[in-house]
């Protein structure tokens, strides 16, 4: 695992070349970008602003459609309450399920939402969520946690705090992987125990914005003295005979899968 991130200045901002799109195309590199730099690309990307606008008209409908505020606020407590779970959940049982590669059916989608991360942890293009994934899911858990609740103005408001927990979830997804030291306490230790997911043992720490269902459920490491070192932390078990047998990612990733820390140079 890397060390943890200084409080000295941070090195420029670095540009680099996609290999898998033929050399078009740039890609921002977490581990070289300021915290400037990166709340810029944050506001500006698509998927951002796609859930502002979307929290913002969900939140209208909710005010607008309300007979009062007791429901839709019992809607924004179930999504706040819920969204560490739904976070360890989909983490740990979807994105490591190695079931999702084995089917050509689903490579695809377990390459984008979550193979592409681990391979390069620092890529700023593959960290955000795509929208084909992340819309129908927030409308799918959110909407009808918020129907039972209140029905057509609860499940708007759920609808609309899912968008914004969306939002923080991703920023502080940017903020573990970027070269930049939190002055918060729980920040630091947020962003310690993600970058120990990534660079020393994937099978613990799955929350991202909390830590107490790994906590709750045995998957907590603090320090990574705690473990072993795992053999599968950048391919997730997608090694070169996995690849073999099951040749769909590293098809559609243009060569075989990474089992190491990806170079500067690449």
């Amino acid at each position: 695992m890397p060390p943890e991130p200084s409080s000295q200045p941070t090195l420029p901002r670095r540009r680099l070349l996609d290999p898998r799109r033929g050399g078009q195309g740039r890609i921002l590199d977490l581990g070289k970008m300021s915290l400037r730099d990166l709340v810029r690309e944050f506001v500006r990307h698509p998927s951002i602003q796609t859930y502002a606008i979307l929290a913002a008209a969900n939140a209208a409908l909710a005010i607008a459609y309300a007979d009062g505020p007791v429901a839709p606020l019992a809607a924004v407590a179930a999504i706040v309450l819920l969204y560490p779970v739904i976070e360890y959940v989909l983490h740990r049982f979807l994105l490591h399920a190695r079931w999702m590669y084995r089917s050509r059916w689903t490579a695809k989608l377990w390459k984008r939402i979550h193979f592409d991360h681990h391979q390069d942890p620092h890529r700023l293009d593959v960290l955000f969520g795509a929208l084909w994934t992340t819309l129908p899911l927030v409308f799918a858990v959110a909407g009808p946690i918020g129907w039972a609740i209140g029905g057509f103005p609860s499940a708007t408001a759920a609808i609309a705090t899912g968008f914004v927990a969306l939002t923080v979830y991703e920023f502080c997804h940017c903020i573990e992987h970027l070269n930049w030291r939190p002055r918060s306490a729980y920040l630091r230790r947020m962003k310690r125990l993600h970058l120990n997911h990534h660079f020393h043992d994937e099978t613990g720490n799955y929350g991202i914005t909390s830590f107490f269902i790994d906590r709750w459920l045995g998957t907590l490491y603090e320090d990574a003295k705690e473990r072993s070192a795992s053999p599968t932390t950048f391919d997730l078990g997608y090694d070169a005979e996995e690849a073999k047998a099951y040749p769909w990612v590293a098809m559609l990733s243009g060569g075989p899968p990474r089992s190491r820390p990806p170079r500067s140079s690449e």
